[in-house]
């Protein structure tokens, strides 16, 4: 399996093809289409603290390795998945600064890819390891949003 950050960058990739060779009409002109910088922010302010967090509690960010330690502080009180909506942000930004409506079809082929490809399997591999911890914490804290 491709890990998720090539899996971003195969979707701006297939984001900016759509936009240059079939549009699909105008969601935004410029100079509105610079507002693609903010989600694009947030989902770095997100996904970025996140990451920093699995590092120092030493713990992997390998979707295909066994967690080491279940972590639910700094963005994971929530949502369980921060990195990956960070991604998703990312990705309406650059949509949005393509101003087409093509590219948008991405995101959602991007979302269910991780949603069904990472997230369902991390979450069985979580059960398995944190159990009850685990499933208190998914109770509380919601996948996405």
């Amino acid at each position: 399996y491709l890990p998720p950050p090539v899996w971003l960058l195969i979707s701006i990739i297939a984001m900016v093809g759509l936009w240059h060779w079939l549009p699909g009409g105008a969601v935004l002109a410029y100079p509105w289409t610079l507002l693609g910088i903010v989600p694009m922010a947030i989902g770095i302010a997100l996904g970025l603290p996140a990451a920093l967090r699995f590092r120092r509690q030493k713990t992997t960010l390998n979707p295909f390795e066994v967690s080491s330690r279940l972590v639910t502080e700094g963005p994971l009180r929530f949502t369980r998945n921060p990195m990956y909506l960070g991604l998703v942000l990312i990705l309406i930004g650059v949509a949005l600064l393509t101003g087409a409506l093509t590219p948008f079809i991405v995101i959602v082929a991007f979302a269910l890819i991780i949603n069904y490809g990472f997230i369902r399997r991390e979450e069985k591999m979580l059960g398995e390891r944190f159990g009850d911890e685990y499933r208190r914490y998914a109770a509380r804290v919601r996948r996405w949003l």
